[in-house]
């Protein structure tokens, strides 16, 4: 393994040699020479050896497209302008077009599904200089806010193999966590960047709406899902952010670009000033008993915000229980734009099938009415809390929860409810389109992660951002992974 010296060396915080490498630490080293893309690969790649078959990070692993694009990064050093992640692997969630790599969206309906065109984020993936080394586990069409499918089973969690590592993006969250990539690709439609983050002990980024393009096949006609970055750190995140965002021709959201020369990743690197923050931990879902260490989480938050000078107030909840009737029906639908046989209907998982099932059933009025339902409700959450520059939220209601809790074996309605009040604090931030991340803060027993969310103003990804790297700085939670296995060969 190469020896890494200098900036890069000091800035690795846990670990030897590339073992825990931030992915901007990863592109130092590789712009300085001290190590080429492809002994960067290669490294990676060894990882997911390693691990994969214990943790089901990856879906699909493609070893000859990312040697051969690792030769071709190689080319380009020493050009003008090139991406601060470039040479840097990374990874893509099965539910994104790749083309030339099998995508299977997490159905056995597709299992060798290959894409003859890049969806839009992989193509500035790509342009920026990063490196894929395949496509990350997901639930079956990401139906669902756990990872399990009937082609690589569930993605565990790192902290507890015993445990689900969340979902939808659970496979990127695993690969993230254990250093198989120092930053992945994921999206989020109901809080699938967020809870796998938040089971994981990882920073991620849900971006406003129309951030980063979901085109040129993206479900667009609800604005649910939006694609962002899961790392350990907020300055990888940013810097991901950085290359995902922007429009394709034809979108229909459009989030305003930051001013002219301006990154998201320079603003992780200023101070968000004093901010007004408004929190609130009651779910707007009827019934959903929050769990006492997720409270503990969102007080301990709450406490370290004060703490840095910042306003915290309680907040009501701006959203009624009407939200969860809207949400399932227009969920129910988008599960329906993934065209199947007839004849490989009976190829889909029990969960996926009873989704479709009921979309079915919604007519153009009812789903009509969901749609305005759901805006109306979203406007009035947002001018709720309009004056607030942020609002704190737990990110979950329960802790991580075993993977047989999810299982598919029986009644579909018992495991549709235990999502739902599993993920209650999630969704309605993909009906409002505001941005959202979650940060690692907590430790339940030292073990456990349990995060909490942090939503900003309709676009303000760039307060987030500020105000999550100051977080970052006066609790850092970069040592918490000295504690998985980070060296290669062995586990600590």
């Amino acid at each position: 393994m190469p020896e890494i010296t200098g900036e890069a060396a000091t800035a690795s915080q846990q670990g030897n040699g590339l073992d825990g490498l931030s992915a901007l630490d990863q592109a130092t080293a590789v712009r300085s020479g001290e190590v080429s893309p492809l002994e960067l690969v290669q490294h990676q790649l060894a990882r997911i050896e390693q691990f994969n078959d214990s943790y089901g990070a990856f879906l699909t692993v493609s070893r000859h497209e990312a040697v051969a694009q690792a030769a071709a990064a190689q080319k380009r050093l020493g050009e003008e302008g090139l991406s601060p992640l470039f040479g840097v692997p990374t990874a893509v969630k099965d539910l994104v077009d790749t083309a030339g790599v099998r995508t299977t969206y997490g159905s056995r309906a597709f299992a060798e599904s290959v894409p003859e065109v890049d969806a839009h984020t992989v193509t500035r993936l790509r342009e920026a200089g990063t490196i894929s080394l395949g496509k990350t586990n997901t639930p079956e069409f990401g139906c669902c806010c756990y990872t399990d499918n009937d082609l690589a089973g569930p993605a565990r969690n790192p902290w507890d193999p015993a445990l689900s590592a969340g979902g939808s993006s659970g496979g990127a969250a695993v690969a993230v966590a254990l250093g198989m990539v120092a930053v992945a690709h994921a999206s989020d439609g109901g809080g699938s960047i967020r809870i796998p983050a938040s089971a994981c002990g990882l920073f991620g980024i849900k971006p406003s709406r129309g951030r980063v393009s979901s085109g040129p096949g993206g479900a667009e006609v609800n604005g649910l899902a939006v694609q962002g970055p899961l790392a350990r750190t907020v300055r990888d995140a940013a810097a991901m952010l950085d290359v995902l965002a922007g429009p394709m021709p034809g979108d229909p959201h459009w989030a305003p670009p930051l001013p002219a020369g301006e990154t998201f990743l320079a603003h992780a690197d200023r101070g968000p000033g004093r901010l007004r923050i408004g929190r609130y931990a009651k779910p707007a879902a009827p019934g959903v008993d929050v769990d006492p260490k997720c409270l503990a989480a969102w007080d301990h938050a709450s406490r370290l915000l004060e703490e840095l000078g910042h306003d915290v107030e309680d907040i009501a909840t701006p959203f009624g229980p009407e939200l969860g009737d809207f949400f399932t029906a227009v969920w129910s639908v988008q599960s329906l734009g993934h065209t199947v046989e007839p004849e490989a209907e009976e190829l889909l998982r029990p969960v996926t099938r009873a989704w479709r099932e009921y979309g079915r059933t919604v007519t153009a009025e009812q789903f009509a009415a969901a749609i305005t339902g759901m805006q109306r409700a979203s406007r009035r959450a947002v001018e709720a809390t309009a004056g607030y520059d942020v609002v704190l939220t737990p990110t979950l209601a329960s802790l991580p929860q075993p993977v047989e809790f999810f299982a598919e074996t029986g009644d579909p309605l018992v495991n549709l409810r235990r999502q739902s009040a599993f993920s209650a604090f999630t969704s309605p931030y993909n009906m409002t389109g505001q941005p959202v991340v979650n940060v690692p803060l907590y430790w339940s027993q030292g073990t456990t992660p349990v995060g909490v969310s942090l939503v900003g103003r309709p676009a303000d990804e760039a307060t987030l951002i500020s105000l999550s790297a100051q977080l970052e700085e006066a609790s850092p939670w970069r040592h918490q992974y000295a504690r998985l296995p980070l060296t290669s060969g062995s586990s600590t």
